[in-house]
């Protein structure tokens, strides 16, 4: 992705491990990956997710495609280029809050297979789940508040993801949860099972 510009840097072992935060948080670091085209209900579903977990008494935190690009990322647009950079940057704060034994939950686009990849590879295998959030082209436009689909097709907005961009389908991922079928609490339910599963959440 990005090349190492820094010189002189060292890498600084800590005393307290992931093991020892987690240990305290009774829960395990994992990076719950929402990816799915805009109005699926990718950052809805993980809004309410987080507030399921916190009302569990577990830590989360949701890192929002839309909040980010107001902060950390408010210097990257939509071209291709740009997009990368984007999500290889929220992946890095994603490993870095899964470290600290944080459930982290992300919702962005990610239009891109390659760069979800990036992020497994980064966090981990046994640290990330990939979650699709799916609904047709017509689900989404009828959900868009926003008019951002509109202004798509008329040519306003460029590079937008599956009208003028495309959006490559997650082939193997750990959930998908069906938009156009569910309702965000079945969908957040059925996250929440998963979690259970795999061992993420401690009684």
């Amino acid at each position: 992705m990005k090349e190492q510009k820094a010189t002189n840097v060292t890498w600084h072992i800590h005393r307290v491990k992931r093991e020892k935060r987690e240990s305290l948080l009774k829960q395990k670091g994992v990076v719950l990956w929402f990816t799915g085209l805009s109005g699926s209900g990718k950052s809805t579903i993980a809004n309410e997710l987080a507030h399921k977990l916190h009302s569990m008494g577990h830590i989360s935190y949701v890192l929002d495609g839309d909040n980010v690009r107001h902060g950390l990322n408010k210097d990257l647009g939509f071209s291709p280029e740009d997009r990368n950079e984007n999500i290889r940057r929220i992946s890095e704060v994603a490993n870095l809050f899964a470290d600290a034994g944080i459930i982290t939950i992300t919702a962005f686009i990610s239009p891109y297979r390659k760069f979800r990849n990036f992020c497994r590879e980064l966090v981990g295998e046994d640290r990330f789940i990939e979650i699709y959030a799916k609904a047709s082209i017509k689900t989404c436009e009828n959900r868009d508040t926003k008019g951002l689909y509109e202004k798509a097709r008329a040519g306003v907005i460029k590079d937008f993801t599956g009208i003028n961009a495309p959006y490559e389908e997650p082939e193997k991922p750990e959930l998908v949860v069906d938009t156009d079928k569910e309702t965000v609490e079945e969908s957040t339910e059925k996250v929440l099972k998963k979690l259970k599963e795999l061992g993420y959440l401690e009684a």
